[in-house]
């Protein structure tokens, strides 16, 4: 199983990188997390943002293929690393790969959110897209401490 997390956006800041890298350079080799880029949509720059998202979408759900879906979406529903760490473990138990959609400045298209199986929010604060991958890495980490039975995590 593989843990992706698609994300709009390419060339972050290094301080992006580096965090990101921190956590999933941590996972261990039985449950990857991988980052895959794509561009923003190009009607982005003629300034119609719902084309732009649209391309945006069909770059995401390309990339994501035949995996779990789960959309981050600050109207989505809020978990407990607990809870993460739960339906990592069944979509461990289930098999298959798990992607995470991150959208970009405007956010993701409606029909990534109707594809997802789970609509997440991380927070009910607005979060810049490059930060997520930074939060989103280190909770799939402290999920998988949970699961294993490591100190990292204290309730």
């Amino acid at each position: 199983m593989r843990l992706k997390i698609i994300t709009v956006g390419r060339r972050p800041p290094r301080w992006v990188q580096d965090g990101f890298n921190e956590f999933a350079n941590r996972m261990p080799r039985h449950l990857p997390v991988d980052l895959v880029e794509v561009p923003p949509g190009a009607a982005r720059r003629s300034g119609d943002v719902e084309r732009a998202r649209e391309q945006e979408a069909d770059a995401l759900l390309a990339a994501a293929g035949s995996s779990h879906l789960i959309a981050l979406d600050e109207q989505g529903v809020s978990w407990t690393t607990r809870d993460l760490a739960g339906r990592i473990d069944g979509f461990m138990q289930a098999g298959g790969d798990v992607a995470f959609l991150v959208g970009g400045a405007d956010g993701l298209a409606d029909r990534c959110r109707a594809q997802a199986v789970h609509i997440w929010s991380l927070s009910t604060l607005t979060l810049p897209h490059l930060l997520v991958r930074v939060v989103l890495a280190e909770q799939l980490y402290r999920a998988f401490t949970l699961l294993d039975g490591h100190p990292y995590h204290r309730d």
